[in-house]
């Protein structure tokens, strides 16, 4: 007779990384960052283990998956009621990779312009302004 496992199980690896990313406080994080994070750790959870573990995190709910583009990684953030994580637009730094998120009204009037004006219902998560942040601006 086969056993199935049920469709939610909990594992410590998978706790550990669900801990993680909760430490974060709604911070972006990629797979390298996670894997690099326990290993300095001393506490070794494989690439494919991370990524079986945010799969399964992404589709309960707990976590958000970005996907800026083809050529660079999917970065995860933890998000809940406490991480107090709304719709908004981001930034995305095309020399570090960083992502930021921004709370600005003046892009809220963007959002709501192409609503009223162009019947366009944008999609905050997935609209990513791209350029150099502070941190990579030569001469800053």
């Amino acid at each position: 007779m086969v056993h199935k496992r049920p469709a939610s199980y909990h594992t410590r690896q998978g706790q550990c990384i669900l801990d993680y990313l909760k430490s974060l406080g709604g911070s972006h994080v990629t797979v390298n960052q996670i894997v690099r994070h326990f290993e300095d750790a001393e506490e070794v959870i494989g690439q494919t283990t991370v990524y079986r573990h945010l799969e399964k995190l992404t589709a309960q709910g707990k976590i958000r998956k970005y996907v800026l583009n083809a050529d660079r990684n999917a970065c995860y953030q933890y998000v809940d009621n406490a991480v107090n994580c709304r719709d908004h637009f981001h930034l995305k730094c095309e020399i570090c990779g960083s992502l930021i998120h921004v709370d600005c009204d003046f892009l809220d009037e963007i959002e709501g312009h192409f609503r009223s004006e162009h019947d366009f219902q944008i999609n905050m998560l997935k609209t990513v302004f791209y350029g150099t942040c502070k941190q990579c601006v030569p001469g800053s």
